[in-house]
């Protein structure tokens, strides 16, 4: 298949690293769940297109998620991880976080909100309740060795609070790294982010400490602003981004949110803009063109519609 003409763009960083959500975050609000032998297949074509990193499921409550119910199973059947990082999977509290540590995971993921109220209706408690809720699950897994990355959701907008100050999100991030949290995710949970409001929480961020070097994107699609506000986050120096194969993807506990930023629309233009990822295009579009078929209907990525157009 054809690929994007090459034209380096200078204010871009030389090299991203695409942390892939689809198993996870893609899969979670699917209607109909999905056998653990195709998400295990998913993950490995997944990794053969060249994605290092690949949040595999999630140990939350099946009562909460049900399609992500068979977490422990979908890990079996991949077998042994490669560097122990590039396999995380998300933890919600202490029990996740041992029955994660009893599938062999080498690194995890908690979530939190920059808004009270998704807090309550994410976790069932307050911002503050959450932070206490993820302080001993960080510190066990620190002193186990893992690798922990922080979500933050609702950091733009919150479909009951509406915006989001610049200020309560970053403090509520500040408050998850201050854990002992390696990585953080800048989560747009609704997808009503913009460029300028991206950069200005950067810089806030900066201004507490958390520079750009430890820092991740995760936009939603919502408003198709996902690639442009990827964009302004990596000129600002962010270099890992939060994408979903086939642009699959939503949240559970918000009904407005909907698919995440397309691996497939990511990978095209930084190739075009001569930013390295390490992803195969061709084998990344193969693979969503297979799971739409697996999941009965069409990719939303328009990368994948124009490369592999349905018949």
């Amino acid at each position: 298949m054809p690929g994007p003409d090459v034209v380096r763009a200078k204010d871009l960083p030389e090299r991203v690293r695409i942390y892939e959500v689809g198993p996870r975050d893609g899969l979670q609000n699917e209607p109909t769940v999905v056998p653990a032998a195709t998400k295990a297949e998913l993950i490995r074509r997944l990794a053969a297109a060249g994605l290092g990193t690949i949040e595999t499921t999630s140990f939350v409550s099946p009562r909460w998620v049900p399609q992500l119910a068979d977490a422990a199973e979908v890990l079996a059947l991949l077998g042994p991880s490669g560097t122990g990082r590039d396999r995380p999977v998300l933890v919600p509290n202490e029990r996740g976080l041992d029955r994660a540590v009893a599938a062999g995971v080498g690194a995890i993921a908690i979530f939190g909100s920059a808004t009270e109220t998704f807090a309550q209706r994410n976790l069932g408690r307050s911002v503050a309740e959450s932070v206490a809720m993820f302080r001993p699950v960080v510190a066990r897994a620190r002193d186990l060795g893992l690798w922990v990355r922080a979500y933050v959701s609702m950091c733009f907008g919150d479909p009951w609070e509406g915006p989001v100050r610049v200020e309560q999100a970053a403090d509520a991030c500040a408050a998850l790294m201050d854990l002992g949290c390696d990585e953080l995710s800048l989560g747009d949970t609704i997808g009503v982010a913009t460029t300028g409001h991206v950069v200005a929480l950067l810089d806030a961020l900066e201004g507490r400490g958390l520079g750009v070097e430890r820092v991740a994107v995760h936009f939603h699609d919502t408003y198709g602003q996902a690639l442009a506000n990827t964009m302004a986050a990596l000129r600002r120096g962010v270099t890992v981004v939060d994408a979903s194969a086939g642009g699959l993807g939503g949240c559970p506990y918000a009904g407005s949110a909907t698919g995440n930023l397309a691996t497939e629309d990511l990978v095209w233009a930084l190739e075009g803009a001569g930013v390295a990822t390490g992803v195969d295009l061709d084998a990344l579009v193969a693979t969503s063109r297979w799971l739409s078929a697996e999941l009965n209907r069409p990719s939303p990525s328009a990368v994948v519609t124009a490369l592999a157009p349905t018949p």
